[in-house]
């Protein structure tokens, strides 16, 4: 499912959550269809963070008499969630680029949402929209130059916080 083309997300978006639910273009829509687009990316970082935890921490946790949900909440989780939050946080950084699947499920209405069953417009979309006038080229490029900071802000925050939270599984 990550091959898949964000045009694509957006068209099933823009079908099942818009037409067929009734959600109509709004915030609601847009982010179930990017939950939906990133599931992937987090489902493969999650399960390569719970593999790189050594066999030995769960043979260890046996040999203790250590029951096997105790082992996977007590030793496993804690060791993989610095590479869990890390796939999260770059699922997240992915997604406040994506333009193509929020034109049809969140619409492109340049206000400020009044609740989350509102049509809004991202930055990527904004982007997307003053580009295609011609008329506001500056403008356009300082929107590239935010969502690059953003995006840049976040990748940086996923290292932070693996750093973080692997330094204190390390320590204790």
């Amino acid at each position: 499912m990550s091959g898949i083309p964000s045009i694509v997300y957006g068209l099933f978006g823009s079908l099942f959550f818009v037409k067929y639910l009734g959600l109509g273009l709004s915030l609601l829509s847009g982010a179930l269809t990017l939950s939906i687009m990133i599931l992937p990316l987090i489902m493969r970082t999650t399960e390569e963070a719970l593999r790189s935890v050594p066999d030995s921490y769960r043979e260890g946790s046996f040999g203790l008499g250590v029951g096997k949900l105790r082992t996977v909440f007590s030793i496993v989780l804690p060791c993989a969630v610095p590479g869990i939050l890390s796939g999260i946080i770059l699922g997240i950084g992915r997604i406040v680029g994506e333009s193509a699947a929020l034109i049809f499920t969140a619409g492109t209405v340049a206000e400020i949402a009044t609740s989350i069953f509102s049509s809004a417009r991202t930055l990527s979309v904004h982007m997307y929209s003053i580009s295609g006038e011609g008329l506001y080229i500056k403008q356009t490029y300082a929107t590239a130059v935010v969502l690059l900071v953003v995006v840049i802000l976040i990748n940086g925050l996923s290292g932070f916080v693996a750093k973080k939270i692997g330094g204190k599984n390390t320590d204790g």
